[in-house]
């Protein structure tokens, strides 16, 4: 018999989880208006008598909403839409919204909505409505080298039945599982202590070490080498100068990675140090769970098991396992 592993807990003050790529958080814009200026869009809402049935139809995104479509591409994105209303014969029609949907509001929408989730800039971003009076275990099911799956308890009923809830896209090798209210205050690269490390390791890191004088970080060569506590300025400067030489044609080969003292950093030094690959940390009062596929990248289906009543029991994220 296979045993669970625990990774963690996580708890929800706002009633509200969020589940994505841990990596793509410095996308996130919490409560605030999304503001990128390299990738200007723009979010629509999908209305008329037959908005639903448009929108099923359409299939871009979950719901009737749109969000994210480039600037660039909205008068061919509506005349797409508006094409397919008519092939259809469909009453519905695209409204732009005035500015941007914040990102936090994109979550309340969709737990109301009954949406499993939604985009940011193509990253699919679960949400759900949870207990928000208790914490909420996270486990892992070993498998041969990898996790079978990893499952957040939502209640301790009876599984009485199941079906895929959503689809999450990773790219960066990791989990997170958080509160959407504590993700208004999530800093990923903003250091919180004014400091940063700035570690390199590879097969030519010696070299490298000695080229600017870089202490190891730990007693095995796998430790790497580099500055932690600095100056996050220093750091930066360091690891600019870092840059030029592994650019260099011909150069050391080397891998380096600057790390500001971010909430994003303080969970990923947990994450590296533990068996499991699994942290926690509190943001604005509320435990926020990160943990490593196991696999790398991909695409995790993510089954929701119900009680006999078709109330949430958990929510599983199929890794390597058969489902």
């Amino acid at each position: 018999m296979t045993i669970e592993v625990v990774l963690g807990e996580v708890t929800c003050p706002s009633g509200q989880l969020v589940i994505t790529d841990g990596g793509y958080l410095e996308m996130w814009s919490g409560a605030r208006v999304p503001d990128d200026e390299e990738r200007p869009a723009t979010d629509f809402a999908i209305v008329g008598p037959d908005a639903e049935a448009a929108a099923a139809s359409f299939d871009r995104q979950t719901g009737t909403r749109l969000y994210d479509i480039p600037s660039h591409g909205v008068a061919g994105f509506t005349a797409t839409f508006d094409e397919h209303c008519r092939e259809h014969g469909h009453d519905a029609s695209l409204r732009a919204f005035e500015q941007q949907v914040p990102h936090r509001e994109r979550v309340r929408h969709a737990v109301t909505a009954r949406d499993p989730g939604f985009i940011v800039m193509g990253v699919p971003v679960l949400s759900i409505e949870v207990p928000a009076d208790r914490a909420l275990p996270v486990t892992a099911l070993p498998g041969d080298g990898a996790w079978q799956s990893l499952r957040i308890e939502l209640s301790d009923a009876p599984v009485a039945g199941s079906w895929v809830f959503w689809q999450l896209g990773i790219d960066h090798a990791r989990f997170v599982f958080a509160d959407a209210d504590a993700l208004n205050s999530w800093e990923h690269f903003e250091p919180l202590d004014g400091l940063a490390d700035l570690v390199f390791w590879g097969r030519d890191q010696e070299q490298v070490a000695a080229e600017f004088g870089a202490p190891p970080l730990g007693d095995s060569p796998d430790a790497g080498y580099g500055w932690v506590d600095l100056p996050a300025e220093e750091a930066y400067q360091r690891g600019l100068a870092l840059e030029a030489r592994h650019d260099e044609p011909g150069g050391p080969a080397f891998a380096f990675d600057f790390r500001p003292h971010s909430h994003h950093w303080q969970v990923m030094s947990l994450v590296r140090a533990a068996d499991h690959e699994a942290g926690v940390i509190e943001v604005a009062g509320a435990t926020v769970l990160m943990a490593m596929t196991s696999v790398g990248d991909g695409f995790f289906p993510v089954h929701l098991d119900v009680d006999a009543d078709g109330l949430p029991v958990a929510l599983r994220i199929v890794v390597s396992g058969q489902d």
